[in-house]
């Protein structure tokens, strides 16, 4: 266990921020299987700017990779392209 004050509050900062991350990784990785599962296109269309921007969030706070983010983005977009009315 730590003994200096500095390493302790470092341990309370990592635990609050892990513990924030991961929140913020699965409402985003929810939110991506909700759009995935999504028939109508119109629904669709509607949801894909929201789920982007979570995934644009978690890249831009190095919570996932970015090249991550581009490749789910690009494959959630085609998805929703290719979706019929």
């Amino acid at each position: 266990m730590a003994n200096h004050k500095s390493a302790l509050k470092r341990i309370r900062q990592n635990e609050a921020r892990r513990l924030r991350n991961r929140y913020y990784h699965k409402t985003a990785r929810t939110a991506v299987k909700v759009l995935r599962n999504e028939e109508d296109k119109k629904v669709a269309s509607e949801q894909l700017p929201k789920v982007i921007s979570l995934i644009d969030k978690l890249a831009k706070k190095n919570i996932i990779h970015k090249n991550k983010a581009s490749n789910l983005k690009s494959k959630l977009t085609k998805h929703v392209n290719s979706l019929g009315y």
